[in-house]
């Protein structure tokens, strides 16, 4: 694999210059040569729980918002999700995802509690990531001492107007400021945005791909929207994968070093969107822990894959899916690459 000194990402104005001047297919074979060469053919596997579909927010394309009263809400005790952690620590998992809505009953002390007992468990062998939406610096500081590596937290999109109609009236700058924070103590963070959203354009792709280039995030993630009817937006049209494929690539190049996701977004529009999006950059999977019983009911968006399939059964797919990409899956605890130079 390439030393770090040898690769030159690139800049505000190159993003601007590859994204308009390029076809896909020059920028897949960039993207593909390069996550080759940094990251090899092991593609990092991260174990996803989804542990509450409770939420207090109201944005407008999600199917778990505060509003949505045709799904079933859910939250997984401590316990459950305990055992989960265990479970998949046996089955060889070094990373976890604990992702939720804005749930009051999963407050700041409650996740510190969850986490302390995660390493603990584990004996401090694995990464514990957290996707819990918004929350104040000083609780921030209180996870971290706790022992959470990282945090998700995407910005969905660089236009301030959308955004805030998106997000009821909530500021992109107090989200942009949060992820400051994050990287002031030292977090691994991720974050990314949506494709395909209403009113997008070149030049708002063109400025996400620039502010995940401005924060240098470890990890990003991209996703196709895709219309939940139980939503106000639910009457639109989604977009198809490319332009999600598009800026996977373009993101490669502009964070040679990020981990970046396959979503299951990506898989939910497309057969092949994960396969795809590996082969234009992206080098992580994240299988879905939950149990079955629920996993159902973390319904962002419709059509959601691997729905009736447990966890394992999901490992055993993805590595078949691997397979046919020329890829191995890994389960190496995957730190943000920053960490090893």
């Amino acid at each position: 694999m390439s030393d770090k000194n040898s690769i030159t990402p690139l800049n505000v104005d190159e993003i601007y210059t590859f994204f308009t001047g390029k076809s896909d297919d020059e920028l897949k074979k960039l993207a593909s040569d390069l996550t080759l060469a940094v990251h090899g053919k092991d593609v990092l596997l991260r174990g996803l729980i989804e542990y509450s579909n409770y939420c207090t927010q109201d944005c407008l394309y999600c199917g778990i918002r505060a509003e949505n009263d045709k799904i079933t809400r859910y939250r997984l005790n401590e316990e459950q999700l305990l055992q989960l952690v265990n479970d998949g620590f046996a089955a060889g998992f070094r990373t976890f995802v604990l992702q939720g809505g804005e749930d009051p009953v999963f407050d700041v002390k409650t996740q510190c509690r969850i986490v302390e007992k995660i390493k603990t468990s584990t004996n401090g062998e694995c990464a514990v990531t957290l996707s819990s939406g918004m929350l104040k610096r000083d609780e921030l500081l209180q996870l971290k001492s706790a022992g959470a590596d990282r945090y998700l937290l995407r910005f969905e999109t660089s236009d301030e107007k959308n955004y805030s109609y998106l997000k009821c009236g909530e500021s992109l700058s107090k989200r942009l400021g949060m992820l400051s924070d994050l990287k002031e103590l030292d977090y691994q963070v991720g974050s990314g945005f949506m494709t395909g959203l209403p009113g997008e354009t070149d030049e708002i792709l063109i400025k996400n791909l620039q502010i995940c280039s401005e924060f240098n995030f470890d990890m990003v993630g991209i996703g196709p929207f895709i219309p939940n009817p139980d939503t106000p937006l639910g009457n639109l049209t989604g977009e198809n994968i490319n332009i999600a494929l598009k800026c996977v690539s373009m993101l490669r190049l502009a964070l040679p070093f990020a981990h970046i996701p396959a979503t299951t977004a990506a898989g939910s529009i497309d057969q092949t969107g994960r396969e795809k999006m590996i082969e234009h950059g992206a080098n992580v999977l994240m299988p879905n822990l939950t149990p079955v019983s629920v996993k159902a009911n973390y319904l962002l968006y419709p059509g959601k894959i691997c729905l009736d399939e447990s966890g394992q059964q999901c490992v055993g797919c993805m590595s078949l899916r691997m397979k046919s990409i020329g890829r191995n899956i890994s389960f190496n605890r995957g730190d943000a690459l920053r960490l090893n130079h």
